[in-house]
């Protein structure tokens, strides 16, 4: 099955990306948590943080170096941002598509409540 994001990937529905190479996509949120609030999305789809190999782990740090140089484009980094993967249902995760949230431009609080 087709996700979203893949969709989103294709073309097939429209985003506001920011950010394209052969390896990921980033791309600003429809329902945004924060000032400043993109998704980095790997093209090839990893439906989990637990479905993640060795064999991703080039994958996976690139998609922190690029959300570095986005949070330095958005002009976040100074103050500071918080990056979120959601893993599952109990962990939020609401696209089988593994993707890394970049969140800033205000302060965010304490990560969970309880």
């Amino acid at each position: 099955m087709t996700t979203l994001f893949e969709r989103i990937i294709g073309g097939e529905i429209p985003a506001n990306f920011v950010y394209r190479d052969e390896r990921v996509v980033a791309f600003r949120d429809i329902h945004p948590r924060a000032p400043v609030h993109l998704l980095i999305v790997p093209i090839r789809p990893i439906p989990t943080a637990d479905d993640v190999t060795e064999a991703d782990e080039a994958l996976l740090g690139h998609m922190f170096v690029v959300a570095a140089q986005l949070a330095r484009r958005e002009g976040i980094s100074a103050d500071g941002y918080r990056l979120i993967v959601n893993c599952n249902q109990h962990g939020g995760q609401e696209v089988f598509h593994l993707h890394l949230h970049l969140l800033g431009g205000k302060p965010l609080g304490p990560m969970v409540s309880v």
